[in-house]
């Protein structure tokens, strides 16, 4: 009998929890051995980086779509469906293909359980259903989000054409280093012999340890800043405007649906990306300036609802909340600004609530149903030392927090000093962002 997608779903969580790093290759391999090497069937893509790898990854995605290739993508984590993870030509997969894929993979993977130290984790389990995805489909292109750091990340068990690196910062320090080059020596290990990478602006000891990487195996290397960038930019109507120099041409004119200097950066990212990957140094302007006119990036900096706005954004670690909070008081005009963050107890919060407090007037505490959330109550009371109490308010329930947080931004009440409209920003977490989207009647993206 055919599972359903609930049980499918309860399946993958039952195993290991995608946070949980084991250093080896040998489980992910061994299945897609068994499957015949799905990995090998398109070439890859490869992104890793601290933030901005599930915005660059779209744009990507929809510049290949462009050119007329067909695409495969794999992103983590979800917002609202597990669905969203595996996507074919920019579309989740639906709820029947998700199953298969799942189907398809299962038996083998029981497999390998067998005969390994360790069962396969959740993630390695999703990698598994993606790369026989797309092999199935087939697609033309594998555009593939590293879970986490890059050297003993599943998705490495195929070697990259082109290994994009988003800016790196601190996250993950428990399993990926104390510092920023220490992060860099796992990420960097997504360049291969034969492959290329193309570098996001890096901070000097990080981009030491990358090039020292591409020297290494032997990989060009394209980066931010000296071959292309962003030329010019403005914010517009829903998004921005911007002028790029990519590896071979300039592009004006571009319309992005996104908000924010460094979704422009992401773009830049994005077409030097697919450039170095077609081995085109020009681009058709016309379909570059279709293809970003069509990106959207749920969950980051967006507008949710307005009258009072409320802007979802997944910032969950202090250099994602320093980025998003420069987009925002750049581009919005809000006053005051109330907060609802929710965070996973793993995180540097108390670095993450000295970047809000200089912009939020209220930060309402509140916690997502993941078993890694930090406790409403502990959060509220970390954030009264940083913004003082009478400036915090806890609601451990989200939608009673979300309530609130309008509700305080509608009436502006208690805030003597407000000088415009309220607005509202959920962060801290891509769950607590995902779990707003459903509370607030965001639809998720449409499945196949």
């Amino acid at each position: 009998m055919t599972p359903t997608l609930r049980e499918v779903e309860q399946a993958l969580l039952a195993r290991w929890p995608e946070t949980k790093l084991e250093p080896s290759l040998d489980r992910i391999r061994a299945v897609c051995e068994l499957l015949g090497n799905p990995q090998d069937a398109a070439p890859l893509i490869q992104l890793t980086g601290t933030n901005g790898k599930s915005s660059t990854s779209r744009m990507i995605d929809a510049l290949i779509r462009a050119l007329g290739l067909s695409t495969g993508r794999f992103t983590s984590p979800h917002l609202q469906r597990i669905n969203e993870r595996i996507s074919i030509d920019g579309e989740p997969l639906g709820d029947e293909e998700f199953v298969r894929a799942y189907e398809d993979v299962a038996p083998f993977a029981a497999m390998v359980d067998e005969q390994q130290e360790h069962p396969l984790s959740f993630f390695e389990t999703m990698v598994a259903m993606a790369y026989a995805a797309f092999a199935d489909a087939p697609v033309d292109a594998a555009i593939v989000e590293v879970g986490m750091g890059g050297s003993w990340d599943a998705t490495s068990v195929a070697d990259a054409k082109v290994g994009v690196i988003t800016p790196i910062a601190l996250d993950h320090t428990r399993y990926l280093g104390s510092s920023p080059a220490e992060i860099a020596v796992e990420k960097a290990g997504i360049l291969k012999p034969g492959g290329q990478g193309v570098f996001a602006a890096q901070e000097p000891e990080v981009l030491d340890v990358l090039m020292r990487r591409a020297l290494e195996v032997g990989a060009p290397v394209v980066r931010e800043g000296v071959d292309f960038g962003v030329e010019s930019r403005v914010p517009a109507v829903g998004g921005q405007q911007f002028t790029i120099q990519g590896l071979g041409a300039r592009y004006e004119d571009i319309l992005l649906p996104l908000h924010g200097a460094h979704q422009a950066r992401n773009a830049a990212l994005a077409l030097a990306a697919v450039e170095t990957f077609t081995g085109v140094k020009e681009l058709d302007a016309d379909l570059v300036r279709e293809a970003f006119g069509t990106v959207r990036s749920p969950g980051r900096l967006e507008v949710a609802r307005r009258g009072p706005t409320v802007l979802l954004d997944a910032a969950h670690n202090p250099h994602g909340v320093a980025t998003m909070l420069e987009a925002v008081t750049s581009e919005f005009t809000f006053s005051p600004l109330v907060g609802v963050l929710g965070v996973m107890e793993d995180k540097d919060v108390e670095e993450m609530l000295r970047e809000l407090e200089p912009v939020l007037a209220l930060v309402v505490c509140t916690q997502n149903t993941s078993d890694r959330s930090m406790p409403a109550a502990e959060l509220a009371q970390l954030a009264a030392d940083v913004f003082g109490e009478e400036r915090v308010s806890l609601a451990p329930r989200l939608d009673e927090a979300l309530e609130e947080a309008i509700a305080r931004a509608e009436s502006a009440e208690g805030f003597e000093d407000a000088v415009g409209s309220g607005g509202v920003l959920v962060t801290g977490s891509v769950v607590t962002v995902g779990e707003a989207r459903t509370l607030l009647g965001v639809e998720g993206e449409d499945p196949r």
